[in-house]
């Protein structure tokens, strides 16, 4: 079993990746992207999209990572969009079960401490312990590091 990639998720967002960076980074090797281009694919989803404060980047990340693994590929015909949707949206569905939401403004709240839902960082862990479960079952040990 394979040591979490949790911690080096939550870690990535504390030395400067965004949310959606700092999912993505941590398990873009172990599904055919190196880092670099999984980070610079993944940086304009920060601060909820573009910074727009809507959906979280690192519920962004989970269906980036999704659309990784279950993907098909086909460019001729493909076949799995709606296995990825399916996908993407039962993990995002455990986040909100998690945090009552999917946005960013009102998880972060009105200025990011006195009313917020969840720390970005903590969006952040729970997306990875997310993707370890549900995209590499079994895979990963489990994650026993701060919860932010």
């Amino acid at each position: 079993m394979k040591e979490s990639r949790v911690g080096i998720a939550a870690q990535k967002h504390q030395n400067g990746y965004n949310c959606c960076q700092a999912v993505v980074c941590a398990y873009s090797d172990l599904l055919g992207m190196d880092e670099q281009t999984a980070f610079r694919a993944s940086e304009g989803f920060g601060l909820g999209v573009a910074g727009m404060y809507e959906t979280c980047g690192s519920v962004c990340a989970m269906v980036l990572l999704a659309g990784l693994q279950n993907s098909d590929g086909n460019l001729e015909k493909p076949a799995t969009k709606l296995s990825t949707f399916e996908l993407g949206r039962r993990m995002s569905d455990k986040f909100t079960e998690m945090n009552t939401t999917i946005v960013c403004k009102t998880l972060r709240g009105t200025d990011g401490v006195t009313d917020r839902l969840r720390s970005c960082r903590g969006c952040v862990i729970d997306c990875a312990r997310i993707v370890e479960d549900t995209l590499f079952p079994g895979e990963f040990a489990a994650y026993d590091g701060p919860n932010e």
